[in-house]
């Protein structure tokens, strides 16, 4: 299986500016070449239950990897896939989490001769130099991934050290264009752009993870055998919330990235820090600055306190306490 004529389907593709600038090549593989990656035992594996599906997936040398919007624990995550009760667990502009698994050793021919092409420098290098990237200055990972159900990232750009990301579909469920588990591709609500704005006048610091609300979806990757690419700016939202059976199925994709070498970021502001309070009316800011006075008025009075000696103290409680006996006595004479 040669797989060289991907290079050229690259080389060749035209740019999307909408919602952000990307490449989307559907029918990257060739027909049989295709049909020859998603039967292969590796990539179509199917089970009746959770625990034997991923006793199936670890039979068939796929490890469970740290990844966003996921947990490491496959025994935990069965815990709560039972249910899949809403849980921020994993972030607060989540519902739920997944586990991600990667191939680590190829079985057979046709996915050993597709890993080998995903990591050729060829391959690397064309994408590269569709978006103007040294690869001289990055670092490079891959892999063949499967996704379970419950899998979840909310919108965001990518963070910063990220230079170049990019997704193929080699689902082997013929009808996977029809499921919930698909990536989208959004651009940003109106009254949230100041979010972008605050990301490109303040480069230190990094993108975060946003809200599904403040997003609007404008497409999906849903077809099989189809790739998007694209270099991570302010505006390249995508997200995941996968919904399906994954039993019978698996989402499944060649997934990978390059890093850049150097990048510095002094922290990353959430989305929660980005939500604005509503502005107080003068009533309320009245209230608030009449408690804030009285407020520093005890803490006045209890700070002079401090200073008067405890003789003087004794000697001006004494002297009010016989003002009030001598006020007391005055009463009772009238």
């Amino acid at each position: 299986m040669d797989l060289s004529y991907v290079i050229e389907k690259i080389r060749d593709a035209e740019f999307s500016d909408y919602p952000f600038r990307h490449l989307e090549i559907n029918d990257l593989f060739k027909v049989e070449d295709f049909k020859a990656i998603v039967k292969a035992p590796e990539v179509s594996i199917s089970a009746s239950s959770d625990s034997d599906l991923f006793h199936e997936l670890f039979k068939n040398q796929y490890k469970i990897i740290s990844f966003p919007g996921c947990t490491n624990s496959y025994t935990e995550y069965m815990s709560w896939h039972k249910n899949k009760k809403v849980t921020r667990k994993i972030s607060t502009s989540c519902e739920g989490y997944g586990v991600v698994l990667r191939l680590e050793t190829p079985q057979t021919s046709p996915i050993e001769t597709l890993l080998k092409f995903i990591n050729s420098d060829e391959f690397i290098e064309v994408m590269a130099d569709k978006f103007g990237l040294d690869t001289a200055a990055c670092n490079y990972d891959s892999g063949l991934q499967k996704y379970m159900d419950g899998y979840e990232i909310s919108p965001h750009p990518d963070v910063r050290r990220k230079a170049l990301t990019y997704m193929v579909n080699i689902n082997p469920n013929p009808n996977s264009s029809e499921t919930d588990h698909h990536t989208s591709y959004l651009e940003i609500k109106p009254e949230w752009e100041f979010v972008k704005t605050f990301w490109a006048g303040n480069k230190k610091s990094d993108r975060c993870w946003i809200p599904w609300d403040w997003c609007n979806v404008v497409k999906q990757q849903r077809n099989n055998n189809s790739m998007v690419i694209f270099s991570p700016s302010n505006d390249t939202l995508h997200a995941v919330k996968a919904d399906y059976d994954h039993l019978p199925n698996q989402r499944t994709q060649l997934y990978g990235n390059l890093w850049f070498d150097e990048c510095q970021v002094n922290g990353a502001p959430q989305w929660e820090d980005f939500v604005i309070s509503p502005t107080l009316t003068l009533d309320k800011c009245a209230k608030a600055v009449n408690r804030q006075a009285k407020a520093l008025k005890r803490k006045a009075k209890k700070q002079l306190l401090k200073y008067i000696p405890t003789q003087l103290k004794s000697a001006v409680k004494k002297k009010i306490l016989s003002n009030s006996l001598n006020k007391g006595k005055g009463k009772e004479k009238v």
